[in-house]
């Protein structure tokens, strides 16, 4: 497999959100003590300080919550794909908890509250989390 700069953190802490993407689907924390959801990984609960947290499954659909669209490529591997836009998405299923990835190209921004639904990229050295707007959103463009 070729060397890529984006994958599981040295810590290893987030090592079964990666292997949930190899497995086709998005994981993310949840605290078995007070049942709230979590991004990014850690050791103990934000909210109840429970050391209790178990990776689950989460349906990859919500709502933008943040965007930006980057004319520099932050890694190697997207030299060749400025400008892209990121995406902060907030997952209603999941306690409106927010996770990043990627947009799939579009001529027009997205917008703020626009619906998108997540899908896992295996075109790339490593899978990727990406979304896509859903059908019948605005163009955000001025």
């Amino acid at each position: 497999m070729t060397s890529v700069s984006w994958g599981p953190a040295p810590d290893g802490l987030d090592q079964p959100f990666w292997d949930g993407l190899d497995a086709g689907e998005v994981r993310i924390q949840r605290c078995s003590s007070c049942r709230t959801w979590s991004w990014g990984p850690r050791t103990v609960c934000g909210t109840c300080h429970s050391f209790d947290l178990a990776w689950a499954p989460v349906e990859p659909a919500g709502i933008v919550y943040s965007w930006t669209r980057s004319r520099v490529p932050h890694v190697a591997e997207y030299t060749d794909r400025v400008p892209y836009v990121s995406v902060l998405v907030a997952l209603p299923a999941a306690g409106h908890c927010r996770m990043p990835g990627i947009l799939d190209d579009e001529p027009d921004d997205p917008r703020i509250g626009d619906r998108v639904s997540g899908y896992v990229d295996h075109e790339a050295a490593r899978p990727l989390l990406r979304w896509r707007r859903m059908p019948g959103q605005k163009s955000g463009a001025a």
